[in-house]
């Protein structure tokens, strides 16, 4: 079968559950980004994003009057990552005020690229003459991988192509850096990679997908090659390990890589990149990399919303089956990054197992770390908060109870709004005869091949799924792996057709009526008894969502709380306070709690209804204990 690939953002008009967050974004997050880009938002810690480019401009142009360069190395990323948001958001709704304040920032960045192409403030402020001298710590190319990544989205939604001849600039610069010039190295962060491969797509530049190829194939061939850079240089950064491989994913070449290890986020900004790389070049033993990698994280490493990640120490994979449940980390980041390697995974394989998982982290991870307002954000996503150990203790002072307005290293929040912008990309695909479908996103879809499709659903919590066909061709319809049960009919006639890997292929005419109806039915959800945290543990969900319990409904106590064994399971209405989430109802067993430390007697039970609301909605009607995996008694 033909490979399929991404739709374009402007091919989607969302309705419903999407419609909604995209409309939080474009009224209310972007906005309020923004003002804290531009340090403007009150009661918000200054972030010197704009303040540096300007700066740097100054620089550039040998005025010295200026406050230098603040926040952290990879500061510029935050702009980048802002402005592609922005740009998905006009590709939904038009919006002149919003262009207006993106070309005006495009113009500031412009200002600071350097005559030979180089962008980056934080070298062009402090030091010319570091210039990449540290790849490990310096993010020089992480920033401008974001910042590529952001022209690209920009010009295919306007049409405009100043920053993309920025980039383009850029991109040249780094080719004779490491290409003509032969400078030695990799990136620290892997992002450039990915960036390279959409910008040689929009541009069809193959300088940029010779760098991308280079930058792949080169890393870890030389294993010591951080260790031998940071010999060579008196200054650091932060301190990195430099002998850290597993950190850095640099211990061994792309191709031989089957465990992901290290930090989370890089490891699949990385896993992208190749898998991206395999498609367009057809590269088998890349994919094969690929394919073991994805295994390892999704067989073995990945929280049940999604999140990867498991330890504080480096932002990291931890080892296989260590899946804490306060203590976990799962970066919000690393949950989109995940989508991302996903959604490449299926340029190369049309199999639902990636498409089910990219489900599972934006349903999960990647919504609850945004607050239901679009004004707080989550850096980390643990599975059980207790005021008082959260946020507290030395071991769980990375678990926060209350998503904070922003941080020193915003990298999630301008992604999450990026990733919502376009999520189009990610539930609709295409190729030259048949239309996929990912996810179940409401809304209007246009394909490439002339067909058009308008998708109705109250997804994620109604499971009747209707598809309207407008000029005829191949429909593929991806059935999750959770819903036990399902029927399909075209134009109210029972279809039995099978689904091939996840998914159902149809034939449809102009005028035909597609509906799929889900499994509906809440689930108790079981983890490997290889995973020591969830011995004796249960989790429930239903459809996409995962549930969770917090003290809020629950008398102010989860931890007192059993499930019981195959309890019964009832289905709230919609709940105004959480913008319409439903609410679960389960037959549960409450232990009376007491002040001794231990017991020599059992404790007092009864019997009682425990509440469940969406793992994506806690936290937002303030500070108080949540759990997911609950115990369980028969």
């Amino acid at each position: 079968m033909k490979k399929q690939h991404q739709i374009s953002v402007k091919a989607f008009k969302a309705e419903g559950f999407i419609e909604k967050y995209q409309r939080l974004v474009n009224g209310t997050v972007l906005p309020y980004q923004y003002s804290v880009l531009n340090d403007k938002a009150p009661n918000t810690e200054k972030s010197y994003v704009i303040k540096n480019f300007i700066n740097a401009g100054r620089s550039i142009n040998g005025d010295t009057n200026h406050d230098g360069f603040y926040g952290m190395v990879f500061q510029d990323s935050d702009a980048a990552k802002w402005i592609e948001a922005s740009a998905y958001s006009l590709s939904n709704y038009p919006d002149k005020e919003l262009e207006k304040t993106v070309d005006e920032l495009i113009d500031i960045i412009s200002n600071a690229q350097e005559s030979d192409g180089y962008l980056n403030t934080y070298y062009t402020i402090k030091d010319k003459k570091k210039r990449w001298t540290n790849l490990l710590e310096g993010h020089e190319l992480y920033c401008s991988g974001h910042m590529m990544e952001a022209a690209c989205a920009y010009y295919e939604t306007t049409g405009k192509d100043k920053l993309l001849n920025v980039m383009l600039k850029n991109a040249e610069h780094i080719y004779k850096v490491f290409i003509t010039d032969g400078h030695e190295g990799y990136p620290g962060h892997p992002e450039v990679e990915l960036a390279l491969l959409k910008l040689y797509r929009t541009t069809g530049n193959k300088h940029c997908l010779e760098l991308a190829k280079h930058f792949i194939n080169i890393r870890g061939v030389d294993s010591d090659y951080y260790k031998k850079e940071k010999e060579k240089r008196s200054w650091t950064v932060w301190g990195n390990n430099a002998e850290d491989n597993n950190y850095q994913q640099s211990g061994m070449p792309v191709r031989e890589m089957s465990d992901a290890v290290g930090h989370a986020v890089r490891a699949v900004y990385l896993y992208t990149g190749m898998a991206d790389l395999a498609s367009l070049t057809g590269d088998k033993e890349l994919f094969s990399a690929c394919r073991r990698l994805w295994e390892s994280i999704t067989q073995r490493q990945m929280y049940i919303t999604g999140g990867i990640g498991s330890t504080v120490i480096g932002e990291s994979f931890s080892v296989d089956y260590d899946l804490p449940n306060d203590t976990a980390y799962a970066e919000t980041c690393a949950s989109i990054g995940l989508m991302f390697f996903a959604s490449r995974m299926l340029e190369n394989d049309i199999n639902g197992e990636y498409a089910d998982v990219m489900e599972q982290a934006f349903y999960n991870t990647v919504l609850a770390g945004m607050q239901l307002d679009g004004k707080r954000f989550f850096y980390v996503n643990p599975l059980e908060v207790i005021p008082g150990i959260s946020g507290v203790s030395p071991t769980h002072r990375h678990n926060l109870s209350v998503r904070p307005k922003w941080y020193a290293c915003a990298c999630c929040p301008p992604n999450v709004a990026r990733l919502i912008s376009s999520i189009a990309m990610y539930a609709y695909g295409e190729n030259s005869n048949t239309a996929f479908c990912h996810m179940f996103a409401s809304g209007k879809v246009s394909f490439e091949n002339g067909m058009k499709i308008h998708c109705k659903t109250s997804y994620p919590y109604g499971f009747r799924v209707t598809y309207e066909i407008q000029n005829g061709g191949k429909l593929a319809i991806r059935i999750p792996h959770w819903s036990k049960t399902f029927t399909l009919s075209v134009n109210k006639k029972s279809s039995n057709v099978k689904p091939i890997k996840g998914y159902i292929y149809l034939d449809v005419s102009d005028g035909d009526i597609v509906e799929l109806l889900l499994d509906d039915m809440p689930r108790f959800v079981y983890a490997s008894s290889k995973v020591p945290e969830l011995t004796g543990r249960t989790a429930l969900c239903r459809g996409p969502l995962v549930y969770c319990f917090e003290g809020v409904d629950n008398n102010g106590d989860v931890l007192s709380l059993s499930l019981k064994r195959n309890g019964r399971v009832t289905v709230s209405d919609a709940d105004d306070f959480l913008n319409g989430a439903i609410k679960l109802r389960v037959e549960a067993v409450y232990t009376q709690p007491t002040n001794k430390l231990y017991l020599d007697t059992p404790p007092v039970e009864k019997p009682c209804t425990a509440i469940a609301v969406p793992y994506y909605t806690w936290g937002n009607r303030g500070e108080n204990q949540m759990r997911v995996w609950m115990n369980e008694i028969t």
